[in-house]
């Protein structure tokens, strides 16, 4: 069972997705939040697998809220929610380790679709909004820096599945891609968050954007 925390300041917008989560086998709400200082207490208390966080909440926002969810040590899945497609916050949060962002008029098909995704252990980063956002707000690094540096210890192949990861493919279109099979695709991507000290595949994503191994706009 999946259980979810629902943060956003709207009480219109907690329960309508509690309605949709509601009518699920696979998962349940275990806690709402109203604004970004509720959702580390109830996180600890409630143990949730994902928190749809809102971006904009009162006195702490969900951006902050998903920083100090992230520092504990067994933090839940983060998927951001916002009204707009192009949010430079989204990008930050996604940087410290947020699964994906979900636009709140998203249909319910797409938001059951993004809690499973997240939850277990992928990241939205196929969606094209998503790619759009993070190539906006990322720059290319001068050769030789030190954020280049740190895909040195990536074997070519491990290279190769990075810069696909960024492009938004699946584990299935990789090997596809690759001509390996899919179980192989799954090493290598679990070794490269291991060997990169990264939470899940977002932040691959943006670490391929920020160290110019993958520049915005490229299809290669």
């Amino acid at each position: 069972m999946i259980r979810v925390l629902i943060a956003d300041d709207q009480a219109l917008v907690r329960e309508g997705f509690r309605s949709m989560i509601g009518l699920e086998e696979d998962m349940e709400v275990v806690g709402e939040a109203t604004d970004g200082a509720e959702v580390l207490p109830a996180v600890q208390r409630l143990r949730p697998h994902v928190v749809l966080m809102d971006v904009r909440m009162p006195r702490l926002d969900g951006i902050e809220a998903t920083r100090r969810l992230l520092a504990l040590r067994e933090p839940p899945r983060v998927l951001m929610l916002t009204t707009f497609d192009r949010n430079e916050y989204v990008y930050e949060a996604m940087k410290a380790g947020a699964s994906g962002f979900l636009l709140k008029d998203a249909r319910r098909s797409q938001l059951l679709a993004a809690i499973r995704t997240v939850a277990a252990g992928d990241a939205l980063v196929d969606s094209a909004i998503t790619r759009r956002l993070i190539e906006r707000f990322c720059r290319v690094p001068v050769p030789g820096s030190a954020t280049s540096v740190a895909l040195a210890g990536l074997t070519e192949r491990e290279l190769d599945v990075l810069k696909l990861i960024a492009r938004g493919l699946s584990n299935a279109e990789i090997a596809e891609s690759l001509v390996i099979g899919e179980a192989t695709v799954k090493t290598h991507v679990n070794r490269i968050l291991a060997k990169l000290e990264l939470r899940d595949r977002a932040q691959a994503v943006v670490l391929a954007y920020e160290t110019g191994l993958v520049e915005p706009g490229s299809r290669t």
